[in-house]
């Protein structure tokens, strides 16, 4: 069994379960959380507000997180093989370098002169690299991700 891919996916799924976990993080502290990374006013004030439903949304963002880690580890060959393990695979690295892609914009607006939070730059090079991650060990592990055929 080839290790190509398997460091890159560890990566990636270490730095999805810290996304996980910071989520989680955000539902203790709260309002200030909420604001800092950008989830907006409205969902800071109904959380200072004692609404369960800025909690609520966090949570279901931190499972994914948590699950998009168990596939990079099962990609990885660290755990068992998961359900649709290349499509799952492939999807995440998709969706984090879109949202990676973000950085382009932002740093345009920001030599334009607009106010971004420098942070989101960060927060978009982040998921950039976590999405690099994904690919590499996707296209590193790809031989051995295939599917088990049922014997006949």
């Amino acid at each position: 069994m080839t290790n190509s891919g398997k460091p890159y996916l560890i990566a990636a799924g270490s730095a999805s379960a810290a996304i996980g976990v910071l989520h989680l993080v955000c539902i203790v502290v709260g309002g200030p959380a909420y604001r800092y990374f950008g989830a907006g006013e409205r969902l800071a004030l109904r959380a200072e507000a004692g609404s369960l439903q800025p909690a609520a949304m966090t949570l279901v963002f931190a499972v994914a997180f948590f699950v998009l880690a168990a596939y990079g580890f099962s990609g990885a060959g660290v755990m068992r093989k998961l359900p649709l393990l290349r499509t799952a695979l492939v999807a995440t690295a998709v969706v984090y370098l879109l949202r990676g892609l973000f950085v382009v914009t932002e740093v345009l607006a920001l030599a334009g002169g607009r106010a971004v939070p420098p942070h989101f730059v960060v927060f978009s090079l982040v998921s950039l690299g976590v999405g690099i991650g994904y690919a590499l060990g996707t296209i590193g592990a790809w031989a051995r991700l295939k599917p088990i055929q049922p014997s006949s």
